[in-house]
């Protein structure tokens, strides 16, 4: 083959490549600690790596162990169950007694010991020496914002948090994963910001959520990750980051009703009540938000988040009528102006009725060349009692394109006092 066919072959191949194949926007090991076997107990429910050395090879009819050390039982053990033995090039004492490994995979507890299983010999390296490792470290401390006494609950529509992984479960082929470039946007906005609480949208999956915050915002103090999967068949749901604690999730997932237009219908990405709870502080209900879009057009669009407004607000009257005290925050993107129908909707009348400050531009907000006279759909609504402990003149919108924060929404923040 000569020369120039082979460089088109290449040039082909690496063509047919897409980005996601080529270079994920997060590496599956980004992030992923070197813990030393004996730490290994600090980290159950995560994914580590764990060095040490075989002092045992245990077998029983079912299960290998590989053990760390003489402790009976041990310390740490490595697991492997009798269906995977099979997939292992040779006897798994001849191969690992007394060798120094490094196994990857996620430690869990048996009996009050931690444990890795084991499934495929790709999870087990053999190394020459120890290698240096690390120590996990326990939660960030939250970064409070500004006053202990005060709370800042921000909403922001990520723009496609997706992965790069399939889901066979959803319609998610058709949208490509997140680059990286908006993401460190994204983040950089989120840390300007600070804000204690974030309602988020359009985020696929709560483990690419978790390993978002855990790379990016690992320092921020967002101890709490809220996700349930909604009935978006794209598959992009709302969330929340919190600093404080989380209580009561109520999720709407399932929840039927009746429209204007008399078809029965669900809340597309849910509308849960997520409980959050400052320290030394009444609770605050926060209700992310993510209504239809006008992309295909009112006809389609207009009936659906019609029909999920007035499932909403009914919700909200029933809550309120219950609780007239309840703070209450309904907030995210509701791709529909302030002014609307459906705004007008949810704000509702009389006592329960929900009340938004206008944001104001932040001073350094860039101009938005491609749509400059946008205007705002994404809003944070406050029942009576959130409302009076708003803080005057606190709300904020941070006006920037896709490639300036990481998404084709603005975001929208406000401080509440907490007593």
């Amino acid at each position: 083959m000569s020369g120039f066919v082979t460089s088109l072959c290449v040039l082909f191949l690496l063509a047919s490549l897409s980005p996601l194949q080529a270079q994920p926007a997060i590496d599956p090991d980004e992030g992923v600690k070197h813990l030393n076997w004996k730490d290994a107990a600090s980290a159950v429910g995560q994914t580590v790596y764990v060095s040490g050395k075989i002092t045992s090879v245990g077998k029983t009819n079912r299960i290998a162990f590989l053990n760390f050390d003489e402790e009976r039982p041990p310390a740490f053990v490595a697991v492997v169950f009798k269906e995977n033995w099979g997939k292992f090039p040779g006897d798994l004492k001849e191969t690992y007694f007394n060798k120094i490994i490094e196994v990857r995979g996620m430690i869990t507890a048996y009996q009050d010991k931690p444990q890795v299983v084991v499934t495929r010999p790709e999870q087990i390296k053999i190394l020459a020496e120890l290698p240096e490792t690390e120590t996990l470290q326990s939660k960030p401390v939250a970064r409070w914002s500004d006053d202990p006494n005060q709370i800042v609950v921000c909403t922001f529509n990520v723009l496609n948090l997706f992965d790069d992984v399939d889901d066979p479960y959803t319609n998610d082929e058709g949208t490509p994963a997140k680059p990286r470039a908006e993401m460190e946007h994204w983040a950089a906005a989120i840390r300007k910001i600070n804000p204690d609480v974030i309602s988020l949208q359009e985020v696929e999956n709560r483990g690419y959520l978790e390993r978002f915050n855990k790379i990016f915002l690992a320092d921020m103090g967002y101890n709490y990750v809220v996700h349930f999967d909604g009935n978006d068949l794209r598959g992009i749901d709302v969330a929340l980051l919190s600093r404080a604690p989380i209580g009561e999730v109520t999720s709407r997932r399932h929840l039927r009703f009746t429209g204007p237009d008399g078809v029965e219908r669900g809340f597309q990405r849910d509308v849960p009540a997520i409980t959050v709870m400052p320290k030394d502080a009444a609770p605050i209900e926060i209700w992310p938000v993510h209504l239809k879009s006008k992309a295909d057009g009112a006809e389609t669009s207009e009936p659906i988040r019609l029909a999920e407004v007035a499932e909403l607000r009914k919700l909200l009257d029933a809550k309120l009528a219950a609780d007239p005290n309840a703070r209450i925050i309904v907030t995210g993107d509701f791709n529909d102006t302030r002014d609307s129908t459906s705004m007008t909707t949810v704000f509702g009348a009389g006592q329960t009725a929900m009340w938004a400050p206008v944001a104001k531009e932040t001073e350094d907000s860039v101009p938005d060349l491609e749509y400059p006279d946008r205007q705002p759909i994404d809003f944070i609504t406050c029942s009576p009692a959130m409302k009076t402990m708003y803080i005057e003149d606190s709300c904020q919108v941070r006006r920037a394109p896709v490639e300036v924060d990481g998404s084709d929404h603005d975001p929208v923040w406000a401080k509440f006092k907490l007593n």
